[in-house]
């Protein structure tokens, strides 16, 4: 199920999914958490498999999930996914805010 909110009415704009709860991915998921926080709601949710974190942020209409993976602290990369087209695309965490900002 998937609560296809228009994006600028979505309650949660991003959430931030990292894919493991140990260092150092929790630690950088927690950091672009707080850095995203002054612009829109976020969601840090490390709770279960990615895909069902996944769809529980569809069911809310969350517009964006960012995952923190493996790659990200040797690229500093992560990747954006589209709630309504399900798209991934792997986003520098630099070039992130600007980035949502764009698309929300």
């Amino acid at each position: 199920m998937v609560l296809r909110l228009p994006y600028s009415l979505a309650p949660v704009k991003v959430a931030i999914l990292p894919l493991s709860k140990k260092e150092p991915l929790a630690a950088m998921a927690r950091e672009i958490a707080q850095d995203l926080r002054p612009f829109w709601n976020v969601q840090y949710d490390d709770a279960a498999s990615i895909g069902r974190r996944y769809r529980r942020q569809d069911e809310i209409g969350t517009p964006y999930c960012v995952t923190v993976d493996f790659e990200s602290a040797e690229d500093k990369k992560v990747t954006v996914r589209d709630r309504d087209t399900m798209k991934q695309e792997r986003v520098a965490i630099a070039e992130l805010k600007n980035y949502l900002s764009e698309k929300i």
